[in-house]
């Protein structure tokens, strides 16, 4: 780091870091920073209605559980044979497909009447690092705009219909529209030193959660400094095709206003054998159009933070929060971290 600050010295300083997203990608950020600050806020998503989660949701009428168990997961302190084990998924029998993290979520949801107090109890058992919210208690889904005019209800079913009509995501929606954010999130918000987006999936993880009243307004009033952490690679079935500023556009657009002055992408190029493996399933290394990014009125900062782990290229967790943490040490506006 420029100045030399080590995690530790963040650590007593424990600035006020909120990260916005879902996903895979919200959670290996959460992985990374906490050896930074114990002062974390992930909010969270609530849309998915795939998988395990999505037959928890319609059979126990919780809200989908994945993505807070894996951002819990990625805060706890715990040892690893019981990080395992929240993450295990049974493979045979009526169980198949779920999670365990899940299912303790729900039982815990059942045991004291309400989701935020499952969340926090969990919290709790883990020991996190920070907190866990969800964006809104409301019960949301998912629809999505094409460019040819069709409509698809439902974040597990988007991917499949894009595929099939080889059309672009025009807009996405929430249905009710104009839910409720959780207060704790927008007091957050509100008192953060910096808010990082991403990574995660462009129009199911991120985009849903700045469609939820207060969100996006918090964000942009708010003073702390503002980041997002653009994908590594484009993705099957959501965005194909899309350049760094075709996601930063689309972030903007779906906010109503601009709603960060930074962009972090990785600049370590991608094996040739991972990159085949991507481009045979549609996906390719974002391109990063630098130009149209500093007409967005974004500063595009490049940093190497990438891992491969086989056949997959994903954000180094450790290398991805300090790179985040850097460009605080740098832009933040009080300057006490330096």
């Amino acid at each position: 780091m420029r100045s030399g600050v080590k995690t530790g010295e963040f650590k007593k300083m424990s600035p006020k870091i909120v990260a916005i997203g879902g996903g895979t990608g919200l959670s290996t950020i959460l992985r990374g920073l906490k050896h930074y600050t114990d002062d974390i806020t992930a909010i969270v998503t609530v849309a998915d209605d795939g998988g395990g989660s999505g037959i928890l949701r319609k059979e126990l009428g919780m809200p989908p559980p994945g993505d807070i168990r894996n951002c819990l997961n990625a805060l706890a302190n715990i040892e690893p044979t019981l990080e395992k084990v929240i993450d295990y998924r049974f493979e045979t029998g009526s169980l198949q497909g779920q999670n365990f993290g899940n299912l303790f979520l729900a039982a815990l949801t059942g045991m004291y009447g309400s989701f935020t107090e499952a969340v926090l109890r969990m919290s709790e058992l883990l020991a996190i690092t920070g907190r866990v919210l969800v964006v809104t208690d409301e019960d949301i889904q998912i629809e999505a705009q094409f460019e040819n005019g069709g409509t698809v209800l439902g974040e597990s079913h988007i991917s499949e219909y894009k595929k099939k009509s080889n059309c672009k995501i025009k807009r996405i929606n929430i249905k009710p529209e104009h839910p409720k954010a959780f207060s704790a999130c927008i007091e957050a918000l509100e008192n953060a030193d910096m808010i990082v987006i991403g990574p995660g999936s462009l129009y199911t993880s991120i985009v849903p959660n700045l469609l939820v009243d207060g969100i996006s307004e918090a964000i942009a009033m708010s003073d702390a400094v503002k980041l997002y952490v653009c994908n590594i690679m484009t993705q099957d079935g959501e965005t194909e095709g899309c350049t760094v500023s075709d996601h930063i556009e689309a972030l903007f657009s779906h906010a109503g206003r601009r709603i960060f002055d930074y962009c972090l992408c990785n600049s370590r190029k991608i094996s040739e054998p991972v990159a085949l493996k991507y481009s045979m399933e549609g996906a390719v290394p974002i391109d990063i159009d630098e130009e149209k990014i500093s007409k967005l009125g974004v500063e595009l900062i490049l940093a190497d933070i990438s891992a491969e782990t086989g056949d997959l290229a994903r954000h180094d967790p450790d290398e991805l929060a300090a790179a985040v943490m850097k460009i605080f040490q740098e832009k933040s506006p009080t300057r006490l971290y330096e």
